[in-house]
Protein backbone atom coordinates (compact mmCIF):
# COMPACT_ATOMS: atom_id res chain seq x y z
CA UNK A 1 0.00 0.00 0.00
CA UNK A 2 1.66 3.09 -0.85
CA UNK A 3 1.43 6.10 1.08
CA UNK A 4 -0.08 9.25 -0.76
CA UNK A 5 1.87 12.38 -0.32
CA UNK A 6 0.25 15.17 1.04
CA UNK A 7 -1.15 18.24 -0.48
CA UNK A 8 1.37 21.03 -1.32
CA UNK A 9 0.12 24.29 -0.30
CA UNK A 10 1.36 27.84 -2.00
CA UNK A 11 0.59 30.84 0.26
CA UNK A 12 0.01 34.08 -0.76
CA UNK A 13 0.07 36.78 1.13
CA UNK A 14 -2.28 39.80 0.96
CA UNK A 15 -0.67 42.93 1.53
CA UNK A 16 -2.00 45.57 4.26
CA UNK A 17 -4.22 48.48 3.05
CA UNK A 18 -1.22 50.76 4.48
CA UNK A 19 1.13 48.79 2.42
CA UNK A 20 -0.54 49.65 -0.57
CA UNK A 21 -1.33 53.41 0.78
CA UNK A 22 2.34 53.92 0.70
CA UNK A 23 3.28 52.22 -2.66
CA UNK A 24 0.68 54.60 -4.06
CA UNK A 25 1.47 57.40 -2.21
CA UNK A 26 5.40 56.65 -4.16
CA UNK A 27 4.03 56.65 -7.12
CA UNK A 28 1.45 59.40 -6.76
CA UNK A 29 4.73 61.66 -5.72
CA UNK A 30 7.01 60.45 -9.09
CA UNK A 31 3.83 60.87 -11.71
CA UNK A 32 3.01 64.15 -9.92
CA UNK A 33 5.89 65.52 -10.43
CA UNK A 34 6.70 64.31 -13.84
CA UNK A 35 3.25 64.98 -15.29
CA UNK A 36 3.17 68.59 -13.20
CA UNK A 37 6.26 69.33 -15.00
CA UNK A 38 5.12 68.00 -19.10
CA UNK A 39 1.50 70.30 -18.04
CA UNK A 40 3.91 73.05 -17.50
CA UNK A 41 5.98 72.82 -20.12
CA UNK A 42 3.49 72.58 -22.68
CA UNK A 43 0.85 75.00 -21.25
CA UNK A 44 3.25 77.46 -19.21
CA UNK A 45 3.19 78.25 -15.83
CA UNK A 46 -0.29 79.23 -14.80
CA UNK A 47 -1.04 81.86 -12.24
CA UNK A 48 -2.58 80.20 -9.47
CA UNK A 49 -4.90 82.67 -7.69
CA UNK A 50 -8.04 82.25 -6.23
CA UNK A 51 -9.88 82.32 -9.59
CA UNK A 52 -12.21 80.68 -11.41
CA UNK A 53 -8.88 80.88 -13.72
CA UNK A 54 -7.30 78.54 -10.84
CA UNK A 55 -10.11 76.11 -10.59
CA UNK A 56 -10.09 76.12 -14.58
CA UNK A 57 -6.65 75.24 -14.43
CA UNK A 58 -7.07 72.27 -11.69
CA UNK A 59 -10.15 71.08 -13.75
CA UNK A 60 -7.60 70.78 -16.98
CA UNK A 61 -4.74 69.51 -15.26
CA UNK A 62 -6.98 66.16 -13.62
CA UNK A 63 -8.03 64.51 -17.41
CA UNK A 64 -4.42 64.48 -18.63
CA UNK A 65 -2.59 63.86 -15.22
CA UNK A 66 -4.77 60.74 -14.71
CA UNK A 67 -4.69 59.66 -18.26
CA UNK A 68 -0.81 59.82 -17.29
CA UNK A 69 -1.25 57.49 -14.00
CA UNK A 70 -3.46 55.55 -16.13
CA UNK A 71 -0.66 54.46 -18.37
CA UNK A 72 2.00 54.32 -16.38
CA UNK A 73 -0.26 52.10 -13.86
CA UNK A 74 -1.01 49.91 -17.12
CA UNK A 75 2.11 49.23 -18.46
CA UNK A 76 4.02 48.68 -15.33
CA UNK A 77 1.65 46.24 -13.45
CA UNK A 78 0.73 44.35 -16.63
CA UNK A 79 4.64 44.02 -17.73
CA UNK A 80 5.90 42.97 -14.33
CA UNK A 81 3.31 43.12 -11.67
CA UNK A 82 4.97 46.43 -9.81
CA UNK A 83 5.20 50.19 -9.93
CA UNK A 84 8.24 51.93 -8.54
CA UNK A 85 6.08 52.31 -4.93
CA UNK A 86 5.17 48.38 -5.12
CA UNK A 87 8.72 47.32 -5.88
CA UNK A 88 9.84 49.61 -3.22
CA UNK A 89 7.53 48.10 -0.54
CA UNK A 90 7.59 44.34 -2.28
CA UNK A 91 4.37 44.10 -3.34
CA UNK A 92 3.00 42.91 -6.63
CA UNK A 93 -0.30 43.06 -9.01
CA UNK A 94 -1.75 39.19 -9.59
CA UNK A 95 -4.37 37.40 -10.45
CA UNK A 96 -6.55 35.62 -7.75
CA UNK A 97 -4.04 32.77 -8.10
CA UNK A 98 -0.81 34.29 -7.54
CA UNK A 99 0.16 34.49 -11.48
CA UNK A 100 0.73 37.67 -14.05
CA UNK A 101 -2.81 39.16 -14.60
CA UNK A 102 -4.26 39.25 -17.54
CA UNK A 103 -4.17 42.81 -19.30
CA UNK A 104 -7.58 43.64 -18.96
CA UNK A 105 -7.75 42.61 -15.55
CA UNK A 106 -4.80 45.15 -15.02
CA UNK A 107 -6.48 48.04 -17.70
CA UNK A 108 -9.80 47.58 -14.78
CA UNK A 109 -7.45 48.05 -11.90
CA UNK A 110 -5.54 50.80 -13.47
CA UNK A 111 -8.63 52.99 -14.30
CA UNK A 112 -10.24 52.61 -10.64
CA UNK A 113 -7.17 53.95 -8.89
CA UNK A 114 -6.53 56.72 -12.14
CA UNK A 115 -9.88 58.12 -12.39
CA UNK A 116 -11.90 56.82 -9.02
CA UNK A 117 -9.87 56.32 -6.47
CA UNK A 118 -11.85 57.62 -3.48
CA UNK A 119 -14.80 56.12 -4.87
CA UNK A 120 -13.05 52.54 -5.62
CA UNK A 121 -11.43 52.64 -1.85
CA UNK A 122 -14.67 53.51 -0.22
CA UNK A 123 -16.85 50.92 -2.07
CA UNK A 124 -13.72 48.10 -1.58
CA UNK A 125 -13.60 48.88 2.66
CA UNK A 126 -18.06 48.87 2.43
CA UNK A 127 -18.21 45.56 0.47
CA UNK A 128 -14.41 44.36 1.46
CA UNK A 129 -13.71 40.84 1.45
CA UNK A 130 -10.87 38.23 2.81
CA UNK A 131 -8.86 39.44 -0.15
CA UNK A 132 -8.96 43.30 0.60
CA UNK A 133 -9.78 44.48 -2.88
CA UNK A 134 -10.64 48.10 -4.31
CA UNK A 135 -13.97 47.45 -6.57
CA UNK A 136 -11.50 47.95 -9.45
CA UNK A 137 -9.88 44.81 -8.07
CA UNK A 138 -12.17 42.74 -7.74
CA UNK A 139 -13.94 43.24 -10.94
CA UNK A 140 -10.58 43.16 -12.70
CA UNK A 141 -10.04 40.03 -10.33
CA UNK A 142 -6.59 41.33 -8.99
CA UNK A 143 -4.94 41.58 -6.16
CA UNK A 144 -2.02 43.09 -4.03
CA UNK A 145 0.32 40.78 -2.54
CA UNK A 146 3.37 40.73 -0.57
CA UNK A 147 5.98 38.97 -2.81
CA UNK A 148 6.86 35.56 -1.21
CA UNK A 149 7.97 32.59 -3.70
CA UNK A 150 5.75 31.29 -5.04
CA UNK A 151 5.78 27.80 -6.29
CA UNK A 152 4.82 27.01 -10.04
CA UNK A 153 1.94 24.27 -10.28
CA UNK A 154 0.50 24.35 -6.89
CA UNK A 155 -2.76 23.33 -7.08
CA UNK A 156 -4.39 24.34 -2.81
CA UNK A 157 -4.08 28.13 -2.77
CA UNK A 158 -4.34 29.37 0.75
CA UNK A 159 -4.70 33.19 1.55
CA UNK A 160 -3.27 34.96 4.42
CA UNK A 161 -3.48 38.55 5.84
CA UNK A 162 -0.12 40.48 6.09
Amino acid sequence: MSESSPKEFTEIVIAKWSDRFFAWLIDFCIISIISLSIIFSVFGTMDYELSEKWFWAETTQFIPTSIFFFTYFTILEYKTGQTIGKKILNLKLTNMYGKNPDLKGVMISSFGKSFLLPLDILLGWIFTNENRQRIFNKIGDTVIIKIKNLAENKENITYKKD
